[in-house]
């Protein structure tokens, strides 16, 4: 059975660090954010991602988000791996469960999904969950 979950994550801290800095502007950073859910999943996450900008408005990103929610009245945590790009004002990320990363009543959780964000810090996800 196939469970299709959907909502809004509001980022609520972005702690940004520049490591590498080429002089025609393009670098590579690293970030630290704590995020809340809603919709089907309701909780906190914390991602950490790795971007690359070729320039201030294009940039790839890579990373993990430790994401500790309640779903369908199971609480309990899990780990997403995610891979995504930021452009024209937009991000998008598609990402997988990383297996048997599941803790708690979520401890069998597998499926994957994606973001796109949207104004003022928001995103909407969408995730296929395929055991839970």
């Amino acid at each position: 059975m196939t469970l299709h979950i959907s909502g809004i994550f509001q980022i609520t801290s972005w702690d940004e660090t520049t490591d590498i800095q080429h002089p025609d502007g393009a670098k590579q950073t690293s970030a630290s954010i704590t995020q809340m859910y809603s919709g089907d999943l309701e909780g906190v996450s914390q991602p950490k991602y790795i971007m690359c900008y070729t320039t201030d408005a294009q940039a790839v990103f890579c990373g993990y988000e430790n994401v500790e929610v309640t779903i369908n009245g199971k609480s309990g945590s899990f780990v997403l791996q995610h891979n995504g790009k930021f452009e024209q004002g937009v991000a998008i990320s598609s990402f997988i469960i990383v297996p048997n990363s599941g803790q708690g009543e979520l401890a069998n959780i597998d499926g994957k999904g994606r973001f796109t964000s949207g104004e003022k810090g928001q995103a909407n996800y969408q995730m296929e969950i395929t055991s839970l």
